[in-house]
């Protein structure tokens, strides 16, 4: 299996890229999200992941698609299982067709 790249918490992003240049404070986007400011802030500090909900929400909200922010929450969780399962994964040998 191929090494899966880095990837960064979507919280992070929803945080660096989307929030900060917006500047929106936590307390704007809870509200305006209709989520509790601890969910926020749990996401931003990468202890909580994006589910389907708040996919939904914030492509609403920013005009993106959902697809995005799961496909971010995807690619951090592939990353997260492959580094703690990497020397089980080599030892599975390839079957050829």
């Amino acid at each position: 299996m191929k090494k899966v790249r880095p990837s960064t918490h979507p919280g992070i992003i929803l945080k660096k890229e989307f929030a900060l240049p917006l500047e929106l404070t936590q307390a704007r986007l809870s509200k305006d999200l209709k989520v509790g400011i601890k969910t926020l802030s749990e996401l931003y500090n990468e202890k909580r992941g994006i589910t389907s909900l708040m996919a939904l929400k914030l492509s609403e909200y920013f005009g993106t698609t959902p697809q995005f922010w799961l496909n971010l929450q995807n690619a951090y969780d592939l990353h997260k299982t492959y580094e703690k399962e990497k020397d089980t994964l080599r030892g599975i040998s390839r079957i050829v067709a």
